[in-house]
């Protein structure tokens, strides 16, 4: 009897700021290895999250929002969402359904022009608007672009993302399983530590202070005679005005941002957690090669 073949293969998902691609991520995982918020430029880096089929497995690679880049931060962030469409077997261009085309969609359009990768138009948001409206928004990109599929979807409530992966499986070419199947991510375990700690501030603050916010842990430290992983991780901002915002009148706003991150870490590592939170001011570290190195935020 003939043997099944394997399949796997390589996914971008990319898109303009905050159009819910780490929502989309996190739903097709069942689990959640990437953060969210309302915020524009949520993720930072790109991540990687591994989905199994029957016969097959799916790398899906999310990635910062692609946007006018500002700053050295900024810019690592747009070059890691344009270098993930490099050698990807499939890249998903993610929209919102209440949102017309503008400036932004149309720079990523050229991107993909360049690209021999087949893409998936992926209208997210779907529950927020009228079907006249959705036909009309998928005219739009269709008189643009020639996509290989059209799916609108919920990243939110799920709806059309069993349809978004059916799609998938026969596109990605027979190739090796590049993960143990008991694998969600290639994020080491601090990572995503880190980045829950930074996802609580960026829903509790306002203005710029989220994107001065850059998060380090310091110690992670195993007891497995007492189910427990001690945490202590430091809180990097700009100014000393934000540093007094994030730590809160009495302490009451850190002590909100470490027990809302130690239940998503508890979930995560399934054990009890110990999170001890520091802030500290280093004055335009967003602009610093020393910092953005120390916190992952550069190439070099």
């Amino acid at each position: 009897m003939q043997e099944e073949k394997f399949v796997s293969g390589f996914i971008a998902i990319i898109g303009r700021p905050n159009v819910g691609k780490s929502t989309l991520l996190n739903r097709i995982l069942g689990q959640k290895v990437a953060i969210t918020s309302n915020k524009p430029q949520t993720t930072r880096n790109r991540i990687l999250g591994i989905h199994n089929f029957p016969a097959g497995q799916a790398l899906f690679v999310d990635t910062p929002g692609i946007h006018k880049a500002k700053g050295k931060l900024n810019r690592f962030m747009v070059d890691q969402a344009i270098g993930a469409c490099s050698d990807v077997d499939l890249i998903l261009f993610l929209v919102e359904a209440d949102d017309s085309p503008g400036g932004g969609d149309e720079y990523i359009l050229k991107l993909l022009d360049r690209s021999s990768a087949p893409v998936f138009l992926i209208i997210n948001k779907i529950d927020l608007v009228k079907p006249p409206r959705l036909l009309k928004l998928i005219q739009q990109y269709s008189d643009r672009f020639k996509f290989a599929e059209v799916i609108p979807i919920s990243a939110r409530g799920g709806d059309g993302v069993p349809q978004l992966l059916q799609a998938i499986e026969p596109l990605l070419p027979e190739g090796p399983r590049y993960y143990p199947e008991d694998m969600l991510t290639d994020q080491p375990e601090r990572s995503i530590v880190a980045e829950l700690v930074r996802e609580k501030i960026m829903r509790r603050t306002s203005e710029e202070i989220p994107y001065g916010v850059g998060v380090q842990v310091d110690t992670f430290e195993e007891r497995p005679e007492k189910n427990l992983v001690v945490i202590q991780a430091t809180i990097h901002v700009e100014r000393n005005s934000h540093k007094k915002i994030i730590v809160g009148k009495g302490g009451q706003m850190i002590k909100a941002v470490g027990q809302e991150a130690r239940k998503d870490i508890e979930r995560l590592l399934g054990t009890r957690v110990f999170l001890e939170l520091f802030v500290r001011v280093d004055k335009d570290w967003t602009q610093s090669e020393r910092m953005l190195r120390e916190l992952g935020y550069s190439k070099k």
